[in-house]
């Protein structure tokens, strides 16, 4: 019963102010956190590469078809593109599963509720970041996948 209320109250509640995405111009905010194979990841550590930074879930439709399109794009743009998955996943095994089933040749890490925070709530997914050079988002995504959208922005800002 306590559970349903609770589901509820979240359901019928407003959304907080900090459900904005990110606006382009602002600046990404820095995180390192452990990816699945242990090793570090952070934001600053691609600073000076154009980075596309995904918030998604194995649960997510959009999210796994979007998956084979990153990777492509990762090997399309080696050396110049980052991309810097984080998995919503409430479970680890959940996210290994999607990754052995879906493989990506970029680090993915375990999301939480501070990460999401730090970029504006994470209401919906996919949500994209297309981060630049120089650690400002360039443009975001929320929502179904849009790879010929993606695409073109991202070879925008490898022109820049």
């Amino acid at each position: 019963m306590k559970t349903a209320l609770f589901a509820a109250l979240i359901a019928f509640a407003p959304l907080p102010a900090l459900a904005a995405m990110l606006a382009p111009g602002a600046t990404a905010p820095d995180f390192t956190r452990a990816g699945l194979d242990g090793k570090p990841v952070s934001l600053s550590a691609a600073r000076g590469k154009v980075v596309l930074l995904d918030f998604w879930a194995s649960w997510c439709a959009p999210c796994i078809v979007e998956l084979p399109h990153l990777a492509d794009l990762k090997r399309r743009h080696a050396g110049r593109l980052e991309i810097i998955g984080v998995s919503m996943d409430d479970s680890k095994a959940n996210t290994i599963d999607a990754m052995n089933r879906y493989p990506v040749d970029y680090p993915v890490l375990m999301g939480d509720l501070p990460l999401a925070k730090l970029y504006g709530g994470v209401l919906g997914l996919p949500e994209i970041y297309l981060i630049g050079r120089d650690g400002k988002v360039i443009k975001s995504w929320r929502g179904d996948f849009r790879g010929k959208e993606l695409d073109s922005a991202i070879d925008g800002a490898l022109r820049r």
